[in-house]
C-alpha cells in the first residue's frame, strides 16, 4: 500500500467511513431512546438494551450516574453560566484545569477549554499556526494525519479526518494536510510481514513524506492512539515509537487526539500512556464528562504555552474562544466525573474487563464470518469477511454490517457497524456478568447473520 496525499483509491475508500451505513439503517428507526440506567438504555416502547458503544464512545459512567446530575444541579443553582473572556474565571474551570495538568503526562501543564472535540482539534490547528507565526516560521503550516483517522466535523477538523465521506461534496480538505497510510495491519500488512516490520515500513513512508514536503513546512502530526471510528485500528508494535522519533528529529509537533482513548478507555488514564509516547499537545473530550455535558480540553506543553503567552502579550490578545468556553456546569460535572473514575478504580477495572472483552471476542475468531478481532482495553472491533483465508470482503460492503446492527437490537444489544467491522466500546462501569450477557447476545447475532448470508447468497 503506497502512501498517498489524498484519498482517491476506490478500493481503499471502500474501507473508510466514519459513521454507520445510514441509508441501510433507515428501517431501524425512528428509534427513540427514552431513559438510561447504568449500562442500559430504554426505548419509548419499554425495551431495554445494553449500550455496548457507550453512546458515541463516550458515556464512561453509563446513563444514570446521580453524582453527575447533582454536580450539575449544584452548579446551576450557584453559577449557571459565566464566560472566560477579559481575564474572567470561575472555580470549576480553574480546578479542572489544575486537575488535568496533574493527570496529564510529562510537561503538559496548560489547558484551553472548548465545547466539543471537533472545536478542540479546530483550535489545535489555529494554535499551531499561531505558534509558528510567533516563532518566525510562517511556512511551517502543514499537518500530517492518517487515512481512517477521525478528528471531527468542523472545516479544519474534518480536513484532518482521513475518511472520504467527511470530505466528499464539502470541498475538503480546506487546510494543508497530508494523509498517510493507516496502521491497519490486517488489511495493509504484507504477506509474512510482522507488526514491527509493518511499522518500520510506515515509518519509512512517513519520513519520505516529510523529506518530500520539506520538514520546514510541516507543523504537526495528529493521530488517535488507537483509531476508533475509522474501523477500530490499534497501533501495531513499534508504530508510535517510530512516529515520535521522527517528529522529534524533524521538529514536528506530536498531537494525540485522545477524545476517545482518555480517562481509562484502554486501561490506562490516557491512550498515549498505553502506547508509550509523549505528545506535545493532547486533546480530550467525550469521557471527560461521560458526555453528561458538552466539554473538551486541549492540554499543551510548557514550551508551547510560553510562546502563546509571549506572543499574545506582544500583539495584545489571543483572539480565540467561545461564548461557553470552560462552562461552569460542564467543568463542575467533569471534576465529579474524574473523581468517580479515581475513587472507584475504574481505570484498573477497564484494564481487567478489557482483557476479558478482547478474549471473549477472540473466541469468535473461528466463526465463518469473522476475519479479524482487534482492539485494546474496552475498545474492540470484529471485522466480518466473505472469505477468512483470503480476507476478501463482501462485494456489497456494509450490507452484512447493517444487518448485524439491526439484528443486535433484537437481542437487546446496541453496537456500531463501520461497514462490515462491528465496534464495541462498553461503559467503564460494565460488570463481568453484564459483559457475559453482551457476548452471548453478540454470539446469537452472529449466528443469525450466518444464516442470513446463506439465505441471501451474499458474496
Amino acid at each position: 500500500m503506497s502512501l498517498s496525499n489524498s484519498i482517491k483509491d476506490k478500493d481503499l475508500a471502500s474501507h473508510l467511513h466514519p459513521f454507520t451505513n445510514l441509508a441501510r439503517h433507515q428501517d431501524v428507526g425512528p428509534f427513540v431512546i427514552e431513559r438510561g440506567e447504568g449500562i442500559y438504555v430504554f426505548d419509548d416502547q419499554g425495551r431495554r438494551y445494553i449500550e455496548a458503544m457507550s453512546g458515541l464512545w463516550s458515556a464512561g459512567l453509563g446513563f444514570g450516574e446521580k453524582r453527575l446530575v447533582h454536580a450539575a444541579t449544584r452548579q446551576l443553582e450557584k453559577l449557571p453560566y459565566y464566560h472566560s473572556f477579559t481575564h474572567k474565571a470561575h472555580a470549576p474551570a480553574i480546578e479542572l484545569a489544575s486537575k488535568l495538568a496533574e493527570l496529564a503526562p510529562g510537561n503538559l501543564n496548560h489547558v484551553h477549554f472548548t465545547n466539543s472535540g471537533s472545536e478542540a482539534n479546530d483550535t489545535v490547528v489555529k494554535m499551531v499556526w499561531y505558534i509558528n507565526n510567533a516563532l518566525g516560521r510562517p511556512q511551517k503550516k502543514k499537518f500530517l494525519a492518517r487515512q481512517h483517522g477521525y478528528h471531527g466535523s468542523t472545516v479544519a477538523s474534518a480536513s484532518l479526518t482521513g475518511l472520504p465521506a467527511s470530505h466528499r461534496d464539502f470541498d475538503l480538505p480546506a487546510i494543508p494536510v497530508r494523509h498517510l497510510t493507516a496502521p491497519y495491519f490486517y488489511r495493509f500488512g504484507l504477506p509474512g510481514e510482522t507488526e514491527m516490520e509493518f511499522s518500520a515500513r510506515l515509518a519509512r513512508q512517513l519520513e519520505d513524506t516529510i523529506l518530500a514536503e520539506g520538514p520546514e513546512t510541516i507543523a504537526a502530526f495528529i493521530g488517535e492512539p488507537l483509531i476508533a471510528a475509522g474501523g477500530v485500528i490499534p497501533a501495531p508494535a513499534g508504530y508510535w515509537s517510530y512516529v515520535q522519533d521522527l517528529c522529534r528529529r524533524y521538529d514536528i509537533l506530536l498531537v494525540a487526539d485522545e477524545i476517545i482513548t482518555a480517562f481509562g478507555r484502554l486501561g490506562t488514564m490516557f491512550g498515549s500512556e498505553y502506547y508509550g509516547f509523549q505528545p506535545d499537545i493532547m486533546v480530550l473530550s467525550k469521557q471527560l464528562t461521560s458526555s453528561y455535558q458538552p466539554l473538551a480540553a486541549i492540554v499543551i506543553s510548557d514550551a508551547l504555552n510560553e510562546v502563546l503567552v509571549e506572543n499574545s502579550g506582544k500583539i495584545g490578545t489571543f483572539a480565540h474562544g467561545f461564548t461557553t468556553t470552560g462552562h461552569p456546569v460542564a467543568t463542575a460535572v467533569a471534576l465529579e466525573n474524574i473523581a468517580i473514575i479515581e475513587e472507584r478504580g475504574l481505570v484498573a477495572h477497564a484494564r481487567d474487563l478489557g482483557e476479558r472483552l478482547q478474549a471473549g471476542l477472540r473466541q469468535f475468531s473461528s466463526h465463518p464470518l469473522v476475519g479479524d478481532v482487534r482492539g485494546a482495553g474496552l475498545v474492540s472491533g470484529v471485522e466480518l469477511v466473505a472469505d477468512k483465508h483470503t480476507k476478501a470482503a463482501f462485494e456489497r460492503r456494509g450490507d452484512l454490517g447493517a444487518y448485524v446492527f439491526r439484528r443486535a437490537h433484537e437481542h437487546g444489544l446496541i453496537i456500531r457497524s463501520i461497514y462490515d467491522t462491528i465496534a464495541f466500546c462498553p461503559p467503564l462501569i460494565t460488570t463481568d456478568e453484564q459483559l457475559d450477557v453482551l457476548l452471548d447476545a453478540f454470539s446469537r447475532t452472529l449466528d443469525d447473520a450466518a444464516k442470513w448470508v446463506e439465505t441471501e447468497g451474499l458474496k
